[in-house]
């Protein structure tokens, strides 16, 4: 009973009972006690940082540090002194001796997201650091010698990089021990009710506000949507949509999943659930004669608040006015 306690503890950041949810917790149970590299990808998004704390977190390092470094919000110039650290006096600017990440997470795990942002010099010096489990920091001769496991993660082809010369491919058989690749939102759309119920919950508390229900056409456009910012996009359209929303129901503006032209979502099943909306909408307008909010406006029959109903009029191109 304390392992399943245990075990969901630990994954109670990663959410769903898709197959490809499961295969990932499998992986996760089976390598975590190791101490092998492991190199996550997926697309932007999906949750590969989640997937390394899961990792650290069921590890025997777990009391220790996670010290997590994003390597292309990193300037190349200063990539090797965050990774390193330097010495007083190794560059300008460098007043003072600087720890860098691989020491801080000494015991522990470093998260190495982008890995394949990282420039080639320092693809040298992190190859170093996994043969030999030692380096130098800038401007320094003494050896540092630690015990770190690596966690990578890309959204990047690094078998593209290494033909294009971008990626060293020692470095990437050094990386790539144990591969473990988080499928893209589109592909594990059975798991979108629980994800849209936990984010709703967490912002519902977090904005003080009390949501008493999902509205179910919501919910069918969320899992006909497919995502191309994946699990961050559908959080902050749930975000906004709270913050907008002015009743106890939970619903979204349709425009809001197809505001790129480049991401338009297009197919028989999203077209039929914006076709439904629509009849819907005209069904209840009708009966209120064109009026949206009040006692007899088509947004109580619909139980939606009235900015919500008219920001679907608009996007649905329903001239309200038609009904009056």
């Amino acid at each position: 009973m304390k392992e399943e306690v245990d075990r969901s503890s630990v994954f109670d950041e990663i959410i769903g009972s898709s197959p490809g949810v499961k295969l990932i917790l499998s992986k996760i149970t089976k390598v975590a006690p190791t101490d092998s590299t492991v190199l996550i990808t997926g697309e932007t998004g999906t949750g590969k940082e989640l997937v390394a704390r899961a990792i650290h977190r069921r590890s025997k390092r777990s009391a220790k540090p996670f010290i997590s470094v994003n390597c292309a919000a990193l300037p190349s110039s200063l990539i090797a002194s965050e990774l390193f650290g330097h010495e007083k006096g190794a560059f300008t600017g460098a007043d003072q001796r600087r720890i860098g990440r691989f020491e801080l997470a000494d015991g522990g795990t470093i998260f190495l997201d982008e890995v394949g942002e990282l420039p080639l010099e320092t693809q040298v010096a992190l190859l170093r650091v996994l043969q030999e489990r030692k380096f130098e920091r800038i401007g320094g001769h003494q050896q540092i010698t630690i015990d770190v496991r690596v966690v990578a993660a890309t959204n990047r082809d690094l078998n593209a990089a290494i033909t294009a010369g971008t990626f060293r491919s020692d470095l990437f058989y050094r990386i790539h021990v144990f591969p473990i690749e988080v499928p893209p939102l589109r592909d594990r759309k059975e798991d979108i009710p629980a994800l849209v119920r936990h984010f709703v919950e967490w912002y519902a508390v977090k904005m003080g506000r009390k949501i008493r229900r999902i509205d179910p056409t919501t919910m069918d456009m969320l899992q006909a949507y497919q995502w191309p910012g994946n699990i961050r996009e559908l959080q902050n359209i749930i975000e906004r949509s709270l913050i907008l929303c002015d009743g106890d129901i939970f619903s979204i503006d349709v425009a809001w999943l197809t505001v790129n032209p480049s991401h338009r979502t297009t197919g028989p099943l999203l077209e039929r659930i914006f076709e439904y909306e629509k009849e819907i909408i005209i069904g209840a307008l009708t009966e209120s004669k064109g009026k949206v909010s009040g006692p007899t406006g088509a947004a109580l029959k619909l139980g939606l608040p009235p900015t919500t109903l008219e920001s679907r009029i608009k996007a649905l191109d329903i001239n309200k006015n038609h009904f009056k």
